[in-house]
């Protein structure tokens, strides 16, 4: 039996443009705020709306398709997993901060640019794959039942 699940689903509007790492053998980091916002009545029936914001990280594939597509207040769906982590600040003093680092996104509809238009898209799309996943073409339907 396990011994817990580490799971967060969310949906939600990028709050600034992703700010990309490349590292050694070219392998990216990707980071940006994500906005999340319920919306619920008081008492009254006036709309009150509550936004949380989640600090995201995402690594490989997911980082370099997100440099290509995402900009500020794209949606995005994400399920990723919390990690907690410390440092320590420039003036020596021990910071924390809680992250969500993806393992999966779905771009979803988003803000349109300056002329109307939607950002491209390139759909569902998992971190074991490559960064050439957007050069492939669609897969067929072609079952065979």
């Amino acid at each position: 039996m396990a011994n817990g699940v580490n799971k967060v689903i969310l949906v939600g509007n990028l709050g600034k443009d992703p700010v990309i790492q490349t590292f050694d053998n070219n392998v990216k980091k990707a980071t940006f705020s994500l906005a999340t916002t319920e919306t619920t009545k008081d008492a009254s029936g006036n709309k009150i709306q509550k936004t949380e914001w989640h600090n995201i990280v995402l690594w490989r594939g997911l980082a370099e398709v997100t440099e290509a597509y995402l900009k500020k207040g794209n949606q995005i769906y994400l399920e990723g997993k919390i990690r907690s982590r410390s440092y320590d600040d420039k003036e020596g003093n021990k910071k924390y901060i809680t992250e969500i680092v993806a393992d999966s996104m779905i771009m979803l509809g988003g803000r349109r640019d300056g002329n109307g238009a939607e950002p491209a898209s390139a759909g569902n799309v998992h971190p074991e794959e490559s960064s050439d996943v957007l050069d492939q073409p669609a897969p067929t339907d072609d079952l065979p039942f």
